[in-house]
């Protein structure tokens, strides 16, 4: 079965706001055996156009990364973000190729 994936690209408009979504997520996500693969850190948009920020977070299948993301829990996390950053949000199959 193929991973699952949440791929975000994350303007933040208000940092002290934001400081409470990134406190919520990391349980949230173990809780549903997601773990982070990216989370912030330098980047460099070779083509196109990025986001300040981007976040990939790796699922142990595409259902469990969409039930962690409808979760009432990332959802109450999910309007603290939404508030505080514009973002591109992206559930994602990976490929066992």
């Amino acid at each position: 079965m193929p991973k699952g994936y949440w791929i975000a690209q994350i303007d933040v408009t208000d940092p002290a706001a934001y400081e409470g979504y990134r406190k919520l997520t990391p349980d949230i996500i173990a809780a549903h055996g997601g773990r982070f693969i990216v989370r912030g850190g330098a980047q460099e948009a070779v083509e196109g156009a990025a986001r300040p920020r981007t976040v990939v977070v790796e699922f142990p299948s595409y259902e469990a990364a969409r039930a962690c993301y409808v979760s009432p829990g990332y959802q109450a996390a999910a309007a603290i973000r939404q508030g505080a950053a514009a973002s591109n949000f992206l559930l994602v199959e990976g490929w066992e190729g």
